[in-house]
């Protein structure tokens, strides 16, 4: 089984549970769309990105969870929930660049970013290409190389086809929401081509100086083996307790946890979350 219907079966399992946020929110132009988002909580801003086929109801508990500490905005991507689709393919880069465009919409100078699988990649392209607008990332299930992705999910991409989703009983869910309600085809299309985009960001993450959290299931859909180099390209992974201060980034695995399961779990997200977004970190015996 392959990521995106994995998250696309969570969001038609999770929708209904969390309809209640329909009725609040507003939306912004910007980059030719009407974007969706909703504000909530009081503090210090973090902005929430869900992932493919998801929307902000099926983000679950863990956007009211944060909002007990932070101002959160929430938003829906680009044909996604209550976004408007535009003539053009969903790609990383255009992900970002959708994120920086909504922050200034709302005018948001800067804020700490949490995204969750194509969230969290497109997290990680907002700090590569608007390193100015983040503070400190969260980023849950991501990869920044497409030879990251374990073998599984590799060998199905090839096989994806718009069928295989628009037949499934999930696709009625997304018309509950969509500002387009036969626009479900061709979101499908684009994610599936985004699956196939090219992905090899390790020079422009090796560059990058803002602090990254890095969480990941220990069954999910980037290798233990590559969430691991990429904590070590942002300077983690040397030893503690030899006089030298940690690495700004730090990195949390989710014991038994698949892909779709680590969204499931907000309490166990935001203890990892928030001792590094208040910057706090715990203390050693020579401390």
């Amino acid at each position: 089984m392959f990521r995106a219907l994995l998250v696309a079966a969570t969001v038609f399992l999770a929708s209904p549970a969390f309809a209640g946020s329909e009725s609040a929110g507003d939306r912004v132009e910007v980059n030719g769309m009407k974007m969706y988002y909703e504000v909530s909580g009081e503090g210090e801003p973090l902005v929430v990105l869900h992932g493919a086929y998801m929307n902000i109801p099926s983000m679950g508990e863990i956007i009211p969870t944060l909002a007990k500490t932070h101002k959160v905005y929430a938003l829906e991507f680009q044909g996604h929930g209550r976004t408007t689709d535009v003539d053009r393919p969903i790609t990383y880069p255009n992900l970002a660049d959708d994120v920086a465009g909504f922050m200034d919409k709302v005018g948001l100078k800067k804020a700490d970013v949490f995204g969750y699988s194509m969230g969290a990649a497109a997290g990680l392209q907002l700090a590569i290409r608007h390193p100015e607008k983040v503070n400190k990332l969260v980023a849950a299930s991501v990869a920044y190389d497409a030879k990251g992705w374990q073998p599984e999910f590799t060998a199905f991409i090839p096989q994806m086809n718009v069928e295989m989703f628009v037949n499934m009983p999930f696709a009625a869910e997304y018309k509950k929401l969509a500002a387009n309600p036969d626009g479900f085809p061709a979101l499908v299309a684009k994610l599936i081509q985004l699956e196939k985009e090219p992905m090899a960001w390790e020079a422009d993450v090796k560059a990058l100086k803002t602090p990254m959290l890095i969480i990941s299931g220990d069954a999910d859909v980037a290798t233990l083996e590559h969430s691991v180099a990429l904590f070590r390209l942002l300077g983690g992974g040397a030893m503690g307790d030899m006089g030298k201060p940690l690495a700004a980034s730090r990195l949390a695995i989710m014991p038994a946890t698949s892909h779709t399961a680590v969204i499931t779990q907000p309490a166990l997200l935001s203890a990892f979350m928030e001792p590094f977004l208040k910057g706090e970190t715990p203390k050693g015996m020579f401390q």
